[in-house]
């Protein structure tokens, strides 16, 4: 699928766009992160290869198993399987024993003495401790409630959902439905072209099944709890008191031996142990001899546990919510009561006692060595994990300061500027403290400041410079409130920042102090960075040289390390939306123009497109020297280089043309070349190319010292970026959506597509201008102003909400929905909560407290209008992006003369404020009742933004790899991939984004090198990865269902991949619509495959709907409209409609012999699909004909006849974009075989003449020449 994959490739290429540029510093840089150089002993990879061997475990009860494992696994690893498995699950105290030593569970496998192939491991029952005794009972209590799917909704323990099993009844990979049945086919209404309103509650398969069995009424901790001290010498950890579902009563008692029934009562305390019960080691083993209810139904909750694949049990690394849910009975849950009333101070559970001192571990995982390969996975692995805990503590912590259940740290201050230390960590609300951003906008600064710090943070962990550390940076928005969650340096806290600060300035450059360690640091980071190191001038000081932004700040901690934060500026300033003297703002032409705030920054995806495309104009005036040098000798020769440097951009050609300075007849002159070239681009250095930018141009207080020459160069240069963003990143983006080669379908891929190609969305106003003169991008249009008014109405809710009390918030959320997308609200809201204040109001008056929580009730938000929100909004389009948003009435016709779609708003709303709303359907039409009542607000949820760790060495073979693919060396490019799976899955565990798109790849692999089962079982967990790690509505779902919908049918499974396309074209109706180009190749595929199946009916409906989405979208004259047509006609032969088929076949042939001539192989085929339909047509004409006459006919049997499975296979890779490159040595004639099969098979079937023909010229799938993934 050509279109989708150049998207779902930057998951791991486009989030790295601003290391591209790194990676080539650091692999020559030893100071750096050492990224695996190519370079290297080889040998080195030896130490990371896996050896997989069998172990045998003896459990006691259980006859003894065998389990694979590989060197590299830890012990602990065997002690977490051995806890996940269904025989063994509910066992948590024990140790394993080799040949009656203990094994450290730190340890791995291939360190241990006397560990080989059929070794035994021994399960040995280890005593209980009241630790141990918690987590058991813990452990037991999350089987028993380990299939119930409300935690997955609730976003609980990182739990998250999948349904792509529930799509296909049951697991595809499992060889009982490797079967074709074609009985299921049928699609549900919604899903047809041109069908209903499409429902949102299919989103989740139109709600949850029936809830699991209950295993027990009651399982809690015992109020007679903590054993007396007379108890406790005799064993007694603990006591636990069970209600079984017959209704009986238990108190049992966790000892250091296990667990027996006590004969206490809830009245009475009687420790003693009953007799007639045994003590069992396991608290399962007991309940199992007390409630047979629960042996029954714990019995199957486990076996549906284990059912379930490894993907959709293991926890994401990141909390995952989702915005829609149903509505859930709420149960007792003791364990669940006890953490939200019990109260931990911020301490972590596997560290009882302690807290996490979050800054030492981030720095220290930082500080690990990182010389070798395993050392760097081993760094990397504890990065990413320290990381990952560190984000989910700080948005507990976030989530605790905005329901102001933390204490600030100076209460008596107002509420905005209050500040919170929770759990080693500090927070901060997003607002101008004491009017630090006084000069920069204010509040509108303060909001965007965290996430350029952000994006500086995220600049220098990719540097990864020796001695240099940044802070743990977390920012969340949750409830209308920004909260930046930061770890502590060491010693901060004893004194203010100034008397902190030995280098940068804390007042934007009034004062500032310089450090020379600091100097030498941010030198490094300089250089790759792009910055000019430049001189300023402080009143009452010397000048001072700075190597980054004034306000970057350097404070040497306790711990003797040197931090820098507020690194906001480490990118040039984007005066195109920063006025001046010089570049004043105009009507006459878009930019520059005002804007809100003056922190407006260039991308660094941008500044490095912008120096590789000033490399090329340095190497082109360097070759011009030289070719003037040279004329008279190789005139002809020059001329011909001088066409190809005038349409080259390739800078690797570039790259070349500068080694022709060292030439024995130039390098006379190479520095005069050198320094003319250097001054033509503006090169900071005269004798070599170095563009640099001054962070401290135009800042407000800062008075630049440099010579007037120098800043007058930084003007320029500057200057120049800024116009390459308008007039050259733009169009070329605006070209590719032309090309429809980008896959996009809502304002999350829109926005990674800007992103990527450094285009800040303050630009979006200005890019929906431009997009809006080309009718075949009117989808790019509609969902850039979903996106535009979406991100406006972000704005106004987060206003609108941060004074709303606890006590109204789902009524102000659902009136403030009402306001936005629906087409009716009621004028009586502000009377319906006065009620209910009044009483309230009258006792806070009598006590007043600035505390957010206790401050008088206030109601402003019932008086919000739909007139007053739309009237909003355009005002924050206008001010912001300066787009004109103006909306009549509010129906759905006038959102759609805006291009807007309120299902998909409601879906950006949600996803973006983090509000959770009930699953059910909205009308939002209805004119007499409002669409969102207060029971639909479900909860609010936190919106998380950090800076991911990433596997260096994983990327680097994943490149690698592409590189080898592109060169046609598929086993060469396979192993490097598999490397980098392995790699990533060492570094991040099972479930992560880069693991999903490696493992996308692979399975691309496995097909194109024939083996389909292998590419069908990849990308199911490519598939469950995704939903799991996105959301089950992610565009992304659509790029994976697709892909596994053609492997189902290659593995003959025609109703699975069948479903699983129906799934993938309800998700892009979701997420946009019905108008969408992508829509044509679903609905090809579908089509064909129907076809296949022989749903003639629904076939034709799918492929006449790609028929027009290709006419509008490509063209009428189109490769992809002619295929088209050649698609309906293939089906409309088999329906025995001749005389239509002939007729689209024939808009097929006149598309080919226009664009490729008559001679093309393919306008050759046409005209041979011509001839045979036209001799049908005629001959059937001619039946009717004497039929009609009444004369008595014998009909010939007419060729109509059902393609082959193969042959719709070949048609399918056709679609999909699959075809052959030429390759090397094995693999080609591995292909070749292959291609040898596949035509036997074709040729032995009784086909069509249309069919055989086909057959002889389609079977081409093996490589896909468009797919991003090969080239």
């Amino acid at each position: 699928m050509a279109e989708i994959e150049n998207s779902i490739e930057q998951n791991l290429n486009a989030q790295s766009d601003a290391n591209n540029n790194m990676a080539k510093v650091e692999n020559g840089n030893s100071e750096t992160n050492g990224q695996l150089d190519n370079t290297k002993d080889e040998n080195e990879l030896i130490l990371i290869q896996d050896s997989a061997f069998s172990v045998k475990i003896n459990v006691p009860g259980l006859e003894p198993f065998d389990l694979q494992v590989t060197s590299m696994e830890l012990v602990q690893e065997i002690h977490q399987m051995l806890m996940d498995k269904e025989e063994t699950c509910h066992r948590t105290c024990f140790s394993l024993q080799l040949d009656g030593q203990v094994l450290d569970n730190f340890t791995e496998l291939k360190t241990i003495e006397g560990l080989k192939d059929g070794s035994v491991i021994k399960v040995v029952e280890e005593p209980y401790t009241v630790r141990e005794v918690r987590l058991h009972v813990r452990h037991i209590n999350d089987l028993i409630h380990s299939i119930d799917p409300i935690d997955n909704f609730n976003a609980v323990n990182c739990n998250s959902l999948t349904y792509l099993n529930d799509i296909t009844n049951g697991d595809i990979t499992d060889k009982k439905n490797l079967k074709s049945e074609t009985n299921d086919c049928q699609p549900q209404e919604f899903v047809l072209p041109n069908g209903k309103e499409t429902p949102i509650s299919a989103i989740h398969l139109n709600g949850i099944k029936t809830r699991p069995p209950s295993c027990l009424k009651q399982l809690a901790f015992s109020g007679w709890n903590p054993p007396p001290g007379k108890r406790k010498m005799k064993g007694d950890l603990m006591y636990l008191h069970v209600i079984t579902n017959e209704d009986k009563r238990y108190h049992l008692t966790a000892s250091t031996r296990g667990f027996y029934v006590n004969l206490s009562t809830d009245d009475a305390f009687n420790p003693k142990q009953d007799n007639s019960h045994k003590i069992h080691h396991s608290l399962v083993e007991l309940l199992n001899s007390l409630s047979v209810s629960f042996k029954k139904n714990f019995s199957f909750v486990q076996k549906k546990r284990t059912q379930k694949h490894p993907f959709e049990r293991i926890g994401t690394p990141f909390q995952v919510f989702s915005w829609l849910a149903p509505e859930f009975e709420h149960s007792v849950d003791w364990f669940r009561a006890e953490d939200s009333n019990a109260s931990k101070l911020g301490h972590e559970d596997h560290i009882p006692g302690h807290s996490r001192d979050w800054n030492e571990e981030i720095q220290a995982t930082r500080e690990l060595p990182k010389k070798t390969l395993p050392e760097r996975l081993v760094r990397e692995r504890a990065m990413f994990k320290v990381h990952s805990d560190f984000v989910n503590a700080a948005t507990r912590g976030a989530i605790a300061v905005v329901e102001s259940n933390i204490m600030a740290i100076n209460p008596g201050e107002d509420s905005k500027i209050q500040m919170f230390i929770w759990n080693n960590m500090f927070f901060s609300l997003g607002f101008d403290v004491k009017d630090h951003y006084k000069d920069f906008g204010g509040d509108f600064a303060a909001y965007v400041a965290p996430v350029s710090d952000l994006q500086g943070v995220k600049a220098l962990n990719l540097l990864d410079i020796d001695g240099l550390y940044t802070l743990g940076t977390v920012i969340i928005d949750y409830k209308g409130f920004r909260v930046t969650a930061q770890s502590i340096i060491p010693g901060i806290l004893d004194k203010d920042q100034e008397q902190s600060v030995v280098h940068g300035s804390t007042d934007f450059g009034k004062t500032c102090v310089t450090h020379p360690k600091y100097n030498e640091l941010l030198e490094k980071v300089a250089s790759h960075l792009r910055m000019r190191p430049h001189k300023i001038k402080i009143e009452n000081q010397e000048e001072i040289v700075l190597h980054s932004s004034i306000e970057c700040k350097g404070i040497i901690g306790n711990d003797s390390r040197h931090y820098v934060l507020d690194l906001l500026r480490m990118f040039p300033v984007d005066i195109n939306f920063l006025p001046n003297d010089e570049n004043q703002e105009s009507d006459e032409k878009p930019f520059p123009r005002k804007f809100r705030h003056k922190l407006c920054s260039l991308r660094q995806e941008l500044v490095e497109s912008f120096i590789d495309t000033k490399y090329v104009q340095f190497v082109k005036h360097a070759a011009i020297q030289i070719q003037e040098m040279n004329k008279a000798k190789k005139a002809e020769e020059v001329e011909a280089k001088k066409e190809n440097e005038a349409e080259t951009s390739d800078i690797e050609n570039a790259k070349q043309l500068v080694k022709d300075l060292t030439n024995n007849n130039v390098q006379e002159n190479s520095t005069k070349i050198i320094e003319d070239a250097c001054k033509h681009v503006g090169s900071w250095k005269s004798t070599e190319f170095d563009i640099r930018f001054n962070p401290n141009l135009y800042q407000p207080v800062v008075k630049l010292a440099d010579c007037e020459d120098l800043i007058k160069s930084d003007k320029k240069v500057l200057n120049e970026a800024c116009e390459f963003l308008v007039n050259v990143q733009i169009p070329i983006l605006i070209k590719e959506f032309l090309e429809h080669g980008i896959f996009i379908t809502d304002g999350a891929t829109l926005s990674d597509t800007l992103h990527s190609r450094g285009i800040n969305i303050r630009y979006l106003g200005y890019i929906l201008e431009q997009v809006r003169k080309y009718e075949t991008l009117s989808y790019i249009y509609s969902i850039g102003i979903t996106e535009l008014v979406n991100r406006c109405a972000k704005r106004v809710f987060r206003q609108f909400i941060q004074t709303v009390p606890a006590l109204n918030l789902s009524a102000s959320v659902a009136h403030f929905m009402n306001c936005y997308l629906g087409n009716f609200v009621k004028s009586s809201t502000l009377g319906q909560v006065e009620n209910v204040e009044n009483k309230v109001n009258k006792k806070r008056k009598k006590n007043h407290n600035k505390k957010r929580g206790l401050q008088e009730i206030n109601n402003d938000w019932a008086s919000l209008t739909q007139r007053s929100l739309w009237s909003q909004i355009s005002e924050e389009a206008m001010a912001q992006y300066k787009f004109d948003v103006k909306l009549d009435s509010f129906d759905e016709q006038a959102f759609g003369n805006l291009s807007l779609r309120k299902l998909s708003l409601l879906r950006s709303f949600c996803q973006s404020n983090g509000v959770q709303i009930l699953l059910r359907e909205y009308n939002f039409e209805n004119k007499h009742k409002e669409t969102f009542m207060d029971d639909d607000i479900l909860n609010m949820y936190p919106v998380v933004k950090h800076v991911p760790t990433k596997a260096t060495d994983a990327y680097n073979f994943f490149t690698n790899g592409q590189a080898k693919i592109q060169q046609g060396y598929f086993k060469e490019g396979f192993d490097l991939i598999s490397e980098s799976y392995n790699l990533l899955t060492n570094v991040y565990g099972a479930l992560h984004p880069e693991i999903c798109m490696c493992l996308r790849l692979l399975s691309r692999l496995n097909y194109i090198l024939g083996d389909y089962q292998e590419a069908l079982s990849t990308q199911h967990k490519a598939v469950l990865m995704c939903e799991r790690l996105y959301g089950v509505d992610n565009a992304q779902a659509i790029t994976e269902y697709s892909h596994l919908a053609l492997y189902c049918f290659a593995n003959g499974q025609i109703s699975n991949s069948i479903k699983l396309l129906y799934r993938a074209r309800y998700l892009l109706l979701i997420n946009f619509g019905e108008d969408h180009p992508e829509m044509s190749l679903i609905d090809s595929n579908l089509g064909l495959i129907l076809q296949a199946a022989g749903e003639y009916d629904s076939a034709m409906k799918f492929l006449e709907k790609a028929l027009e989405c290709s006419k509008k979208y490509f063209g009428a004259k189109s490769m992809k409209t002619a295929l088209s047509y050649h698609l309906l006609a293939r089906l409309q032969s088999c329906r025995g409609d001749f005389r239509t088929a002939l007729m689209n076949e024939r808009e097929t042939y006149q598309i080919y012999k226009g664009l490729l001539g008559e001679e093309h192989d393919r306008t050759k085929e046409s005209a041979q699909v011509l001839k045979h339909l036209t001799e049908q047509a005629v001959l059937l004409q001619k039946k009717l004909n004497e039929m009609h006459k009444g004369e008595k006919v014998s009909f010939p049997p007419i060729q109509i006849q059902q393609p082959s499975l193969q042959t719709v296979l070949a048609m399918l890779n056709i679609i999909n974009g699959i075809i052959f490159l030429p390759t090397h040595d094995e693999e080609m004639e591995k292909i070749k075989q292959e291609l040898n099969k596949l035509q036997q098979k074709q040729l032995q079937s009784n086909l069509s003449a249309v069919d055989k023909k086909e057959a002889t010229s389609e079977p081409s799938a093996s490589v896909n020449a468009q797919d991003d993934d090969l080239q």
